[in-house]
């Protein structure tokens, strides 16, 4: 932090006093730029601010600034401006590989409207933590900022960093006050749940200790008996990765001391995914995040939607999105990918609760982005029944890819039906994932992608709205892994053109097993190309 800063320590009333002004003009900049009626600058700051040991169990973080790359879709109104700021350098290539998607803006022209600014500091810490740490950066992003009464800043997520960023910056935060992230962790979602009055899974809240989770796992053995599993979760993790699965041990002792001892010899065993963690670390975290500990929702049939909503400057509360999670790890709970819209089976009810869910994060003041996950179970007279498990109060791993379909289709979402209808009217679906990944793919530049779209037909075409979209390109050489978005007319297409696109990428590089692990003969066919 750099310690000249006129406002004084983090959170200080100077600083919080000032914050509130500026966040008061955001209504007005929000009317602006939304009607296209002034100049803007919109500075993105794609910081990860999250608990970094918890980040560094995925593979290619520090990539994962990419990811809001999309927001450059915000240059298509000729009145507007873009800081997008980054710890390490983007390839040129992958720059011009999104501005060229804009629709009926010359490349050049789009160009001159983005600063891109780069640290050049790949150290495992927040990016905002890094900018503060640089008011020369600073300064530069006033001056290309100018009149800060038209400028706002848009982060991933929004922590006590972004809120002083904002402040040093003289411009509006374009997400919820930091004071309002206890809503977000897995303890302060369920008080949400309770408030909107929709159906989630029964456990307890303000777990830290041993004794707390076995405790909460003895009470859920009472009200669920035969319950074979429980989840224990810490507050502030995500993608799954901060979730350990607990087994009941069958059958479980009448006594009450016999029965307690057999739970906490059970929590030896705690599995998490990924295999990245140990009970001693995953309780230290517990005692200074604190948790929940929840029943393990059963079903023959079961899928994992979610909801993603906005609450504008106004407070009005919009539908974004809605998707079905694809989930794995080994125990089933790391976000892999989705497929957009969520089943029209069960789209109708996690909307609702979505949008109740939504109303009660507005009434306290939420803003910007967020999502809200889901558990669908099929009952026996044929409906689906919707518990909500988790809030995730900022941008997660649905937000590129729906701001790819933003980006490329020009059209909106019918907030009746949840589809999303292009700009010729048509519904359009999509399959996508960040979590890309084969060894054989490391050592591709993202000049040889590109070349490989253009070779095999791969690449989005304007003319059908249909095609694929690549993101976090820059993880793709030293990690193997990218991000893909495959849209297409349904969601059969999409998931073909996802697959074949993979196909492609496994045959160029001689990949001797396909993404789910199955042999790959390299004498088969060569993949033909996509016209």
């Amino acid at each position: 932090m750099h310690a000249s800063s006129p406002f004084g320590p983090l959170g200080s009333p100077r600083e919080l006093e000032h914050f509130a002004r500026l966040q008061a003009r955001l209504p007005a900049i929000s009317r602006a730029y939304r009607a296209g009626e002034a100049m803007h600058t919109s500075v993105v700051v794609p910081s990860i601010s999250v608990d970094q040991d918890e980040l560094a169990k995925i593979d290619g973080s520090a990539f994962y600034e990419e990811r809001l790359l999309f927001t450059l879709i915000r240059l298509r109104n000729p009145l507007s401006r873009v800081i997008y700021v980054t710890s390490q350098p983007i390839h040129g290539e992958i720059l011009e590989y999104y501005l060229q998607h804009l629709p009926g803006i010359p490349l050049s022209r789009a160009r001159n409207r983005l600063m891109v600014v780069c640290l050049y500091d790949a150290s495992p810490r927040p990016l905002t933590t890094k900018i503060l740490e640089r008011p020369r950066v600073m300064e530069r992003m006033r001056r290309f900022i100018g009149d800060p009464a038209r400028a706002y800043l848009t982060c991933y997520n929004s922590t006590v960093l972004e809120r002083r960023l904002a402040v040093e910056l003289g411009i509006p935060l374009h997400a919820l006050d930091p004071e309002l992230l206890w809503m977000g962790t897995k303890s302060g979602a369920r008080r949400v749940f309770a408030e909107a009055g929709v159906d989630f899974a029964m456990g307890a809240n303000g777990v830290r200790t041993r004794d707390d989770v076995v405790g909460a796992l003895e009470l859920l053995g009472q009200e669920r008996p035969g319950l074979r599993k429980a989840v224990v979760k810490l507050n502030d993790s995500f993608a799954g990765e901060g979730n350990a699965v607990f087994r009941f041990p069958h059958p479980l002792p009448d006594d009450p001391t016999d029965r307690l001892l057999a739970l906490s010899r059970a929590l030896d065993d705690l599995e998490w995914p990924g295999g990245r963690e140990n009970l001693g670390s995953f309780l230290g975290k517990l005692a200074s995040m604190g948790g929940v500990v929840e029943e393990w929702i059963e079903g023959d049939e079961k899928e994992s939607p979610s909801v993603q909503l906005r609450v504008h400057p106004d407070r009005t509360l919009e539908v974004v999105s809605t998707h079905d999670q694809v989930l794995g790890g080994s125990t089933g709970q790391v976000y892999l990918g989705c497929r957009f819209p969520a089943d029209e089976r069960y789209r109708a009810p996690i909307l609702a609760a979505g949008q109740a869910i939504g109303r009660v994060l507005a009434r306290h003041g939420v803003l910007g982005r967020f999502g809200i996950d889901f558990v669908v179970t099929r009952q026996p007279d044929g409906s689906w029944k919707a518990w909500a498990i988790e809030i995730n109060l900022r941008m997660g791993g649905t937000t590129p890819p729906f701001m790819a379909l933003e980006f490329l289709g020009g059209g909106r979402l019918d907030p009746g039906s949840g589809l999303y209808l292009a700009a010729d009217g048509k519904p359009k679906y999509y399959y996508a994932t960040d979590n890309l990944k084969s060894p054989a793919y490391r050592g591709l530049l993202p000049e040889d992608l590109l070349d490989l779209m253009v070779e095999y037909g791969i690449h989005f075409k304007q003319l059908s709205l249909n095609g694929v979209l690549f993101f976090m390109i820059g993880a793709l050489s030293q990690y193997g892994k990218l991000g893909i978005t495959s849209i297409g007319d349904s969601a059969e297409g999409a998931e073909a053109l996802y697959e074949t696109t993979v196909d492609i990428l496994d045959r160029t590089v001689g990949a001797t097993q396909d993404t789910f692990g199955r042999p790959r003969s390299l004498f088969e066919p060569d993949v033909p190309r996509m016209v």
